[in-house]
């Protein structure tokens, strides 16, 4: 297109007819999108802006980008930060995605409460595990504990651990240790765990940023940390898996625990379940494009990817709707 790159997205997805066209490709299967998107997606028209669980970044950054530019002729553009601030951004129209795609069903959950989008498909779910420092003076315990050869709580209460956590005001990982730990002081009838590993809910001594606390890890700086299954390993980094029933990975997580809840920054919040969903937005600027990498995200070359970097398939999580 020779003007491309004189005229705005906007008006090139408008003048191609893009704009309002998700929902007649929602239903066809990945080879078929890929054909029909195939001729039309060229590079001036095929941007795709995601919003993500910044737990995602590794595989979102480097072969779902990949992916999506071979298959669907899409530019795929990430943005990747905790899942309620991206909520909560996306609810407030200060970003405009076309695909959003967090972690537990909460965010998703108050993205289409707030009309932004008509669904949240299930695309994969992971657990929780407590990820550790090779660099770490306690690395040969934990190693130990990852064996079963050793207490995983007796390790994290050690004088002088350094561990780390994300914010539960703004990202469910920094909440979802905390139900884990609640979890585990319950399966341990340990009453004062939570208090003795994590101190208080808000911990500026724990507490960094997504990203930051697996850099952290790294460098030795931090020994251990909250982790779900699918972080340590492109990291480099070694897991202690942690026992079904404290890891957040049943689908029957809250009913299952009905007593345990959490009070943080003016909210209530209950265990969820770690699935990933994803939505297309209302507002989407590139709507076809959106619909077509929806399905090839559950299509069996996206599952393949997402299996490699060590997520768990959806298995019978259903979709949500507002």
């Amino acid at each position: 297109m020779k003007n491309a790159k004189a005229l705005t997205r906007r008006e090139l997805l408008v003048r191609s007819g893009w704009l309002g066209l998700g929902a007649a490709f929602a239903g066809l299967p990945t080879h078929l999108l890929a054909e029909k998107l195939g001729d039309d997606l060229d590079e001036d028209l095929a941007a795709l802006d995601v919003s993500y669980a910044g737990s995602m970044g590794s595989m979102m950054e480097g072969p779902i980008k990949a992916g999506a530019a071979k298959t669907l002729k899409l530019d795929f553009h990430g943005r990747a930060q905790g899942s309620n601030a991206l909520a909560q951004l996306i609810v407030g129209g200060s970003i405009h995605s076309d695909v959003f795609i967090p972690v537990t069903p909460g965010p998703a959950l108050t993205v289409l409460k707030a009309g932004k989008a008509d669904s949240a498909q299930p695309i994969a779910k992971t657990e929780m595990v407590i990820a550790y420092s090779p660099k770490s003076k306690f690395a040969s315990r934990f190693e130990a504990a990852a064996k079963g050869k050793e207490d995983l709580w007796k390790i994290l209460l050690e004088p002088g651990l350094r561990f780390g956590r994300t914010d539960p005001v703004t990202d469910p990982q920094g909440r979802n240790i905390i139900f884990t730990m609640m979890l585990a002081a319950k399966a341990s009838k340990q009453a004062d765990l939570v208090d003795k590993v994590l101190g208080p809910t808000i911990n500026e001594k724990q507490i960094f940023t997504e990203p930051t606390v697996m850099a952290r890890l790294q460098s030795g700086e931090l020994d251990a940390s909250s982790a779900y299954k699918i972080q340590p390993g492109p990291l480099n980094l070694p897991y202690v898996p942690l026992p079904k029933e404290i890891n957040l990975s049943g689908q029957n997580v809250h009913t299952d625990h009905p007593d345990v809840s959490l009070a943080v920054g003016g909210k209530t919040y209950t265990p969820e379940p770690l699935i990933y969903f994803a939505s297309v937005l209302k507002d989407a600027p590139n709507a076809k494009g959106a619909a077509a990498f929806m399905e090839w995200l559950k299509g069996s070359e996206a599952q393949g990817i997402f299996n490699k970097y060590n997520y768990d398939g959806p298995g019978d999580a259903t979709a949500l709707h507002a």
